[in-house]
């Protein structure tokens, strides 16, 4: 969600290397594709919908409005929907530490091809206040550890929390937000992490076009950088790219 969608397509067309196609929502949304892939939904919709500017994981659910159902049971909040979403049906939330975070229902076919194997199109991160208590709250929301065919799996490893879909690790969560914290690095927040070719380049191509550098690591599996677009998004860059080879995914 973002401010304006002409200048958030020049910001990250050049950053990511993604083209722009128009979306079946409207006007104000497109969908960005690497080659003839869709990898994420740009729309300009923040100050209709009242909300910061910002990219939000949406998680697949069988059933919308039971999805939204619980998160309400689980004193999480449904901000927007569920309504008609693209070949779908979704809602915006938020969990109860005030992470913010999507669901959605297909109700139509796929049509566009699925990602190389051992590639994603983007990983996710949550910091959390417990990584305990998230996994309970998402798993019972999401039907995660359900034992139910095709559900992801959840296991523990020291402090963090491993997500993992189809065998392939989706996010990991961990109890190092601090709800009241001033920076919005260390706030309760999905982060979601972007694979590029070149982090340096990429960041370089931000910089120019009026994003800034937030923070960056460099680990045994390769580089990592968080940045702020233009409009004040938050995402994250990597030059891993298949999350089972990395504990950064």
């Amino acid at each position: 969600m973002t401010l304006g969608l002409e200048s958030a397509q020049e910001f990250y067309g050049p950053v990511m290397g993604w083209t722009f196609r128009p979306g079946k929502l409207g006007q104000e949304f497109s969908v960005a594709r690497r080659g003839d892939v869709p990898v994420a939904g740009i729309g300009a919709v923040a100050s209709t919908f009242r909300v910061a500017v910002a990219w939000t994981p949406y998680f697949a659910v069988r059933d919308a409005d039971a999805a939204a159902a619980r998160i309400r049971e689980r004193s999480g909040t449904v901000a927007v929907g569920p309504l008609g979403l693209g070949k779908g049906r979704g809602a915006l939330a938020a969990d109860r530490d005030g992470a913010g975070f999507g669901i959605w229902e297909r109700t139509e076919p796929a049509t566009s091809p699925p990602a190389p194997d051992g590639h994603a199109h983007a990983w996710l991160r949550l910091r959390t206040r417990s990584a305990f208590d998230a996994a309970i709250f998402y798993g019972e929301v999401l039907d995660w550890a359900s034992g139910r065919p095709g559900a992801c799996e959840v296991t523990y490893v020291k402090d963090e929390v491993i997500v993992e879909c189809g065998g392939r690790q989706l996010a990991r969560i961990s109890s190092d937000a601090v709800e009241a914290a001033p920076d919005p690095l260390v706030r309760p927040h999905w982060q979601v992490i972007f694979p590029v070719d070149d982090v340096p380049a990429a960041v370089a191509a931000a910089r120019e076009r009026g994003g800034s550098l937030v923070e960056e690591l460099t680990g045994p599996e390769g580089r990592e950088a968080t940045l702020i677009d233009p409009d004040g998004g938050l995402f994250t860059l990597t030059d891993v790219h298949t999350s089972a080879a990395t504990g950064t995914a």
